[in-house]
């Protein structure tokens, strides 16, 4: 068997990356693609490597040149005219070896598991194609494929459908092809075609013939859960960086990326905080049977974007201000706040990263649950006064929560005092009996009128997608301030269609918080059972455990990433935790959870 792997192409989207070398030669985490490619491709038992250069074709040569004589046979096919032709070209030109051997096919921009060829290689089928089930960020050749795993249709970009995603999947490009198969099938119909259709056309086109003549004469081979990712542009790069980071890089990389990991194939985000329930209301369905208006339309400004948050949370227009995510609302409060700042950790980073350090005093809680109270409060900043206290309710990571009459003990407190407090209750809604649990009435605002009540929409809502939030006070003069401070659409589109049809799901959202709560109950009886974890009770949409012995949860979560595809946030290293081992856990729905469930058992057996 051989290897033919194409690397002709310009790679015009990643810009300064290609400028003077071919796509091939970009580094991924400080190797570039043609090494690690021709190093997975050298433990095979392969007659030769056939490369097919064409864009910076002698520096590839020069580079390869000397690097793996030792190991295989590497001959090149040079495309002198790669800037007017397409794949279909570059693989024509190696016709002749294509046919003189089984063929192992590869495109020069893949990162890929080692697996993968062991996984195609070792398959009996003749001819195979490596394919992934569609997912969101593909791009590309797809197909669909028969319960024989027969590929019984290539799908052009003007037959792709949406709503028939569910029965595509996409082409890896990895292919093994016999020698009978390319001199008898592949290479007649890929003269005829060049010759009739020109040669700025893909390979793939031929395959689609051939399978609309005989569809078992090439089957699919699904890759499951092995990792691989295809490098166009510059954002397919940092997602492939992270996808095969050294150990060491890993979770930095992840967790740099503040989400978006809808793009990471296959993986349980147990890291983000979002209701999983919500989003099955048919507030979604409206919204996407909008879709087209909504993005085509430019959304209203301020004035019309605080009335609906005003009909959604029952606030007054002039006691709320809604904002693009609460982290604008976070940011633009911080800015304006004067003096000290009081806070309880281990907390949630983004208050105090807005802050001066020195202006930051910090409360503790004595105990391994971290647990407090409005009372323990008002103790420990009695004796350490400071100008605004930070409360978040259920608290971020602990879970602890403070009783809604609680709060206002210690709202009446501070206001005796000239101290400003503030309560994030982003996750209130998720804590039992949630409905009298929050703050976001006219009449508790009125009551307490320096206190400042935020709420994230994205987390109990589980819209992080939209981006909005909600700032409420019946301090109405630092409401306007930051109404001020907002720029002129900081709500797009589809957070203001949301808030206008909001209320007709009232009902809707109330279940979901049930069955949350209800999913989030069964999910700690089950993470009890884990010998190694100690789980702390949380009122939030996540739980606070210690990782024990024999772990680390460093060690830990790199484990379930690696292994099983899931990702989890390690919070050692924040402050509050004194070096010892503690991660949260996202509560999903139940048949996620179980998922997580059955890892762990795994790595406990």
């Amino acid at each position: 068997m051989q290897a033919i792997i194409l690397a002709a192409g310009m790679g015009r989207r990643l810009r300064e990356f290609t400028k003077e070398n071919t796509k091939c030669m970009v580094p991924v985490n400080g190797t570039r693609m043609i090494d690690r490619m021709l190093s997975q491709l050298t433990k095979l038992n392969l007659s030769r490597i056939v490369i097919v250069v064409g864009y910076e074709g002698l520096k590839l040569i020069d580079y390869i040149d000397g690097r793996y004589t030792d190991k295989i046979k590497i001959e090149y096919v040079n495309n002198a005219i790669y800037y007017k032709t397409n794949n279909i070209y570059s693989l024509g030109l190696a016709k002749q070896q294509l046919q003189e051997d089984d063929t192992l096919l590869l495109e020069s921009d893949l990162v890929f598991d080692d697996k993968m060829l062991e996984l195609i290689v070792n398959n009996p089928y003749p001819n195979l194609a490596l394919v992934a089930k569609y997912e969101s960020w593909m791009d590309g050749t797809m197909v669909s494929i028969d319960e024989e795993n027969n590929i019984v249709n290539f799908i052009t970009k003007d037959a792709f459908r949406y709503d028939e995603t569910h029965k595509y999947y996409k082409t890896v490009n990895i292919y093994k092809f016999s020698k009978e198969f390319s001199k008898t099938k592949y290479v007649p119909f890929l003269d005829a075609y060049s010759r009739a259709v020109g040669n700025n056309e893909y390979y793939e086109n031929v395959l689609r013939i051939i399978t609309f003549l005989n569809n078992k004469e090439l089957k699919a081979l699904p890759v499951a859960d092995k990792k691989w990712y295809e490098i166009d542009d510059k954002q397919d790069l940092d997602i492939a960086e992270a996808l095969f980071a050294e150990e060491k890089d890993i979770l930095r990389k992840y967790y740099g990326r503040y989400g978006g990991y809808w793009r990471f194939p296959g993986m349980l985000d147990f890291c983000y905080l979002v209701n999983p329930y919500f989003r099955s209301s048919k507030i979604i369905d409206e919204m996407q049977a909008n879709f087209h208006t909504l993005v085509a339309e430019y959304p209203s400004g301020m004035k019309v974007n605080t009335l609906l948050a005003s009909k959604c949370w029952g606030i007054k227009e002039y006691y709320i201000v809604p904002g693009n995510g609460a982290a604008e609302l976070i940011k633009h409060l911080m800015d304006i706040l004067p003096g000290t700042v009081g806070l309880v950790r281990p907390t949630f980073e983004e208050y105090p990263n807005r802050c001066n350090k020195e202006n930051l005093v910090t409360f503790i809680p004595g105990n391994n649950e971290f647990r407090y109270t409005a009372q323990d409060l008002m103790d420990f900043f009695g004796r350490h006064p400071v100008d605004n206290i930070l409360l978040i309710n259920p608290d971020n990571p602990s879970g602890n929560f403070v009783p809604i009459e609680d709060i206002c003990v210690l709202a009446a407190w501070c206001e005796k005092r000239g101290t400003r407090l503030i309560v994030d209750e982003s996750f209130v809604d998720f804590s039992v009996d949630c409905e009298n649990n929050s703050l976001l009435h006219d009449n508790i605002l009125e009551s307490y009128p320096h206190m400042l009540v935020i709420k994230s929409i994205s987390k109990s809502y589980g819209v992080p997608g939209i981006r909005l939030g909600i700032l409420c006070s019946a301090d109405v003069e630092i409401i306007s301030k930051i109404k001020k401070m907002a720029s002129i659409w900081n709500i797009n589109s589809f957070c203001e269609f949301f808030m206008q049809i909001y209320t007709k799901y009232e009902k809707d959202y109330k279940r979901a918080c049930e069955r949350f709560i209800d999913a989030r109950n069964e999910f700690e009886k089950k993470l009890r059972q884990i010998s190694f974890l100690r789980v702390i009770p949380s009122q939030a949409n996540y739980f606070l455990v210690e990782v024990l012995e024999p772990y680390t949860a460093n060690g830990l979560v790199l484990r379930m990433l690696k292994e099983f595809n899931i990702l989890m946030r390690d919070c050692s290293g924040k402050e509050g935790f004194d070096g010892k081992q503690y991660m949260r856990i996202a509560v999903r729905d139940t048949n996620d959870n179980d998922k997580l469930i059955v890892a762990l058992k795994k790595l406990e057996e």
